[in-house]
């Protein structure tokens, strides 16, 4: 591999014919079946008026020879400038209906790939850089548009050759005949360029792409780059992308760039053989003067579009490598496969794993024969060290990931059953960093249940420390978060997470707890927003914080995948097991007595 080891295609990447690309390609353009048939119209009028203005020429040459009248000759420059003219004139509206309509199918086709990129679960963002996903739903559908440009100027220009052709053929079927000699050698030479051309253009797009995702991976994590000084670090990861980008774009363009003068220095030397023969053959009163000029200046329509088709051979293999990255993203197989999808009534939130396994990898299993049961309107606290599978088990409730053994029961029924959209309806899920979208924070809050009018959010805020946290955020509810949430406090972002549950009314409540440290008064306002919550969910909650778990109706202690132990606080502290250990190294100094010891220690 070398140079490219770097730009592998992704696992999710297939090999489409070029024969399977164009149903494909075709089939986006069915609805746009009428405008165009009036573009394909237009392009055999252009075809047609673009080779009469040759044979215009070459009959004026021969009216010269016979001393033509006024009259004739102003007939000609007429006949010349209403070809011109009518040639702008088709040749806009060609392109503005065929602009229009590729531009439709653009939209379509990337909002297909948004949504296919949309309903990807996250197993699909764990493997694959969000920064080359993005690069197919944008570059490569805008290069996949400027394909079907293309090919229509070069089809159009094509028909004109073949109508110079026949005009030829009438006009002089010897220098035809050795034309037509040629004509292997310019296709051979073109088809031999085809296979590097797809090659290094694909290879130059998987560049491009790694130059996105560097990018966005440095946006996104700028604070933390400002925070550790890693200004440099960045530019350099970049650098060795945008470099690598340069590199395989140089190297695409030398390859490129050999095939127009390589044909053009081959149509040259055809062109000069058929002048000499065309100019011996009018000496000798074979040809007349003016299809022998004729026969010269079809030559460079002819050749043309020819040559134009390899010089844009770089661009429409581009747009065929555009659509088959595209079209792979749209086609990549699902991770998570529903077996049925069965309506979802209101749940009671009864969830049971039997005899359960998982695993991100073969290499890396989770859970092995895993079972738990947690009854309808249960607090459930999962405790335990990092890697314990607390947060797996999280994920497969909500549906995130496929599972290879055992049943995952929801109120008794499989959830591969489910109906995924109407069953995520019923999940309120908060995780560890909670997301927040550039707005206001009503609009955060209304992101899962648009309908909530203002007033019952505002009441629902109440509710919460008396509504409070409001009166910290200038505008209240209708404070700009910023980007992420940053123009909010981390317990202010929580608070907006958990409204935004609230107002949900889910059947199931799943909170990754954040680990970062809040004030004790932030603290007992979330607080507050979970028991509202929990009262009327199921919950299963990833405990950080002591008021948390012992909140919780039952606490499970896992290690490595398994369940070790089960119950509640005073009685899993009493055993004096894993629980107590967790307790002393996580919890215990969150504890009033343990802060009370402290005190009492600083004032002796």
């Amino acid at each position: 591999m070398g140079f490219f080891a770097g730009l592998n295609d992704e696992k999710y990447d297939r090999q489409y014919s070029d024969r399977e690309l164009t149903r494909r390609i075709a089939g986006f353009f069915k609805t746009k079946a009428k405008q165009l048939v009036i573009a394909s119209v237009l392009v055999i009028t252009l075809a047609f008026i673009g080779a009469a203005l040759p044979v215009v020429v070459s009959r004026m040459i021969d009216l010269l020879r016979e001393q033509p009248t006024i009259q004739e000759i102003a007939l000609v420059g007429v006949t010349l400038m209403g070809v011109g003219v009518s040639l702008w004139g088709l040749n806009w509206m060609r392109r503005s209906l065929i602009v229009r309509a590729v531009g439709d199918v653009v939209l379509d086709l990337r909002t297909r790939a948004f949504r296919a990129a949309a309903e990807h679960d996250l197993s699909f963002y764990d493997q694959f850089s969000s920064g080359r996903i993005v690069s197919r739903i944008t570059s490569d559908t805008n290069d996949f548009g400027q394909l079907i440009v293309i090919i229509t100027d070069v089809v159009s220009q094509l028909m004109q050759a073949f109508i110079l052709g026949v005009v030829l053929f009438r006009t002089e079927l010897k220098l035809s005949l050795l034309l037509i000699a040629f004509m292997p050698a310019i296709f051979a030479v073109a088809a031999g360029f085809r296979v590097l051309a797809r090659v290094v253009t694909k290879r130059g797009m998987k560049a491009m792409a790694d130059v996105n995702a560097a990018i966005k991976e440095t946006i996104s994590g700028i604070s933390i780059a400002k925070n550790f000084r890693q200004e440099q670090s960045i530019f350099a990861s970049f650098d060795e992308s945008n470099q690598q980008s340069y590199q395989v774009n140089v190297r695409r363009g030398f390859v490129l760039a050999l095939v127009f003068p390589t044909l053009n220095a081959l149509s040259g030397v055809f062109v000069g053989i058929l002048i000499y023969v065309g100019g011996m053959s009018a000496e000798q009163g074979l040809v007349s003067i003016g299809a022998w000029y004729l026969f010269i200046m079809s030559l460079d329509q002819f050749f043309f579009p020819i040559l134009n088709l390899t010089s844009f051979w770089a661009q429409i293999q581009g747009g065929l490598s555009a659509a088959e990255r595209v079209f792979a993203l749209i086609d990549a197989d699902p991770n998570v496969i529903q077996k049925e999808k069965q309506d979802v009534p209101r749940l009671k939130g009864e969830i049971k794993f039997e005899n359960f396994d998982f695993s991100y990898s073969d290499k890396e299993p989770i859970l092995r024969n895993f079972n738990l049961v947690i009854q309808p309107g249960e607090t459930l606290a999962l405790v335990g060290h990092t890697g314990a599978g607390k947060s797996s088990i999280a994920k497969l409730i909500a549906r995130f990931y496929e599972y290879q053994n055992g049943e995952l029961r929801i109120d008794g029924r499989d959830i591969r059953t489910f109906d995924l959209t109407q069953y995520r309806r019923q999940l309120g899920i908060v995780s560890q960093v909670p997301f927040l979208f550039s707005g206001t924070v009503i609009d955060n809050i209304r992101y899962a249940a648009p309908g909530v009018p203002e007033s019952e959010m505002l009441k629902l805020a109440k509710k919460i420390g008396d509504g409070e946290w409001l009166e910290t955020l200038p505008d209240g509810l209708h404070t700009e978060v910023g980007e992420r949430g940053n123009r909010l406090s981390m317990g202010q972002r929580q608070l907006v997470a958990l409204m935004r549950v609230l107002v949900q009314n889910p059947a199931i409540f799943i909170l990754d707890e954040a680990t970062a440290s809040i004030d004790p008064f932030t603290e007992w306002q979330i607080q507050q927003a979970l028991n509202l919550i929990l009262k009327n969910t199921t919950s299963i909650l990833i405990a950080h914080r002591l008021s948390t778990v012992k909140a919780a109706d039952r606490i499970v202690v896992m290690q490595k995948g398994s369940i070790i132990e089960q119950g509640d606080h005073d009685g899993l502290l009493k055993q004096d097991g894993h629980y107590a250990e967790l307790y002393n190294t996580y919890f215990r100094h969150q504890s009033l007595s343990y802060i009370e010891q402290v005190k009492e220690m600083v004032n002796k």
